[in-house]
């Protein structure tokens, strides 16, 4: 079921993490006021990460190419779903509801990406593009923390902290997202290792569920930094 070229308690335990980030982001639909939208972000995610976990028990992610399958048949698909919600009348209620401290504190999931670090201690990612990427995701959660307790505060700086702070995590997760593309050319080019690892289950959720998910949250921090201008 599990890899074994991490320990299974390893595989376990992320497994048991990505819990949180679906259930936060399901919590901020409930906050936002979607009418029952903690259960249709549930019944959304579960039954597209079980489909998911399926292709990747059965190889179907296995065959190296450029763009990589899990690229072009999940994170493609997700982000332009995710793209036709930011759009609808729902999304923009919503995202004038929640609150800016709301907004940019459920990034504190991010830690997850720790898991990119973990990987490359077991050699399964390149070096380069697990530090980026895990680093990355670690300030970018840590950070949040911070940044909300700033808008908490009402300090003066708040909103400048903020959109700062915005701006470093979308273009780290473009970059990261980026660099997979990158390493996967690198990888078929040069017969060396790539980022395939991130097609085998569990890991599989990253990139299924990571850059669509994470670029739209940021996308309403910018939405609601505008909107906040103009009021």
């Amino acid at each position: 079921m599990f890899s074994n070229q991490v320990p299974i308690i390893i595989s376990i335990i992320f497994l048991l993490a990505f819990i949180f980030p679906i259930a936060m982001v399901a919590r901020l639909a409930k906050k936002g006021k979607v009418k029952k939208g903690y259960w249709r972000i549930i019944g959304f995610y579960i039954p597209y990460l079980t489909i998911v976990s399926i292709a990747s028990f059965n190889g179907f992610f296995d065959t190296i190419m450029l763009p990589p399958k899990i690229v072009l048949t999940t994170t493609l698909p997700l982000a332009i779903f995710a793209t036709i919600i930011y759009n609808t009348v729902v999304c923009k209620d919503a995202n004038n509801i929640l609150t800016l401290e709301d907004l940019v504190k459920i990034h504190i999931f991010r830690l997850i990406g720790s898991t990119f670090i973990i990987l490359f201690l077991y050699d399964l990612l390149p070096p380069v593009f697990a530090l980026f990427a895990g680093i990355g995701d670690i300030l970018t959660a840590i950070s949040s923390i911070f940044v909300a307790k700033a808008i908490r505060n009402k300090k003066n700086y708040s909103r400048k902290l903020t959109y700062i702070w915005n701006t470093f995590g979308l273009v780290d997760i473009l970059i990261t997202s980026a660099m997979a593309i990158i390493f996967t050319k690198i990888s078929i080019d040069n017969n060396i290792q790539g980022v395939e690892f991130l097609a085998e289950f569990p890991f599989c959720f990253i990139p299924a569920f990571a850059p669509p998910t994470i670029i739209f949250l940021h996308l309403l921090v910018f939405r609601k930094l505008s909107w906040l201008k103009k009021g």
